[in-house]
């Protein structure tokens, strides 16, 4: 289904930089400190912070304390929980903020999982049908019951996506995909099922240590919490992984797979790896032993390598 608020959509593959960056740690600093170090990411020159949300901040307030810190870089929810809020509280936040920040804000939106939904009490039953309908229902929202200063253009939305039928929602109702927890060959073939025009955007975690146990210690840390999930599990199964590989916090080859880890050649060789089978962008994802600090050391340290032309 396409709706007239589609038709007016803008060229999808808009310039967002090759890089950005990719952050969940925000929730465990004050405001004071978060701004502090959105802030020292637009000076560093990164074109793009993606964050999201799970039981802290609300993302969207996140975003807009990132935005008004700062005077360049874009912020993207990676994602947005549409089952934590209406598809009117949604839309209201998404074109107040493009009014208010033109061309700096980027909403990625997801259904989330199930595991997570329970915490908000909501019904997670048949994402595809509920997002679908939640988009329906924000066009909607949009073009009859938003009465506030609205943005010059119709502003971008990106979905979470792993699956082809979700990516092919991505590719009809949105301007592109947001992937997360996913090999170069998933971007591959989501660029194959996006085709020419829309954006990908696949996450990347990376570990900035050489010593491959201190390196795999702390890349088991993350792909260990991801392997709980379904929704990721049942996607790398597709290509290739099995029963063995998906076992506790993950093979080698799988953490080796999902989590780059070295010097910053390293990094910038599975960038090339995503950008070479379609990406737009790769939100790079530093891990940090410290669970509850900010990786701002790896993020000064990656930049003069990540950030040249």
């Amino acid at each position: 289904m396409t709706t007239a608020q589609d038709a007016t959509r803008p060229p999808a593959r808009r310039d967002l930089g090759k890089v950005g960056i990719w952050s969940g740690q925000f929730d465990f600093s004050p405001a004071g400190v978060v701004r502090e170090a959105i802030t020292e990411l637009d000076e560093l020159g990164y074109p793009t912070l993606w964050t999201g949300e799970v039981k802290g901040r609300e993302v969207l307030v996140t975003a807009s304390l990132a935005l008004a810190a700062t005077s360049q870089i874009t912020i993207a929810t990676g994602i947005a929980q549409i089952l934590a809020r209406n598809p009117l509280t949604m839309t209201a936040a998404q074109l107040a903020l493009t009014e208010a920040f033109p061309d700096r804000f980027l909403l990625g939106l997801g259904v989330s999982h199930a595991e997570l939904m329970h915490i908000r009490g909501a019904a997670y039953t048949r994402p595809l049908s509920q997002m679908a309908a939640y988009l329906d229902e924000m066009d909607r929202m949009a073009a009859e019951q938003y009465r506030a200063v609205p943005p010059a253009a119709a502003p971008p939305r990106v979905l979470a996506a792993l699956g082809p039928k979700m990516l092919g929602l991505a590719r009809d109702r949105a301007d592109g995909a947001h992937t997360y927890f996913v090999p170069p060959e998933h971007t591959a073939a989501a660029r194959a099922i996006l085709g020419p025009d829309k954006l990908l955007i696949p996450e990347q975690a990376f570990v900035l240590h050489t010593d491959p146990a201190r390196a795999r210690e702390l890349a088991r840390r993350h792909t260990g919490s991801y392997l709980r999930l379904p929704n990721y599990t049942t996607n790398l199964r597709r290509f290739g992984f099995d029963d063995d590989d998906l076992a506790g916090t993950g093979s080698d080859r799988l953490v080796d797979t999902i989590v780059a880890w070295g010097d910053a050649d390293v990094l910038l060789g599975r960038i090339k790896e995503h950008l070479g089978a379609g990406a737009d962008q790769v939100a790079v994802q530093v891990l940090d032993f410290d669970r509850r600090g900010l990786p701002r050391r790896q993020w000064r340290e990656l930049a003069p390598a990540l950030l040249t032309p």
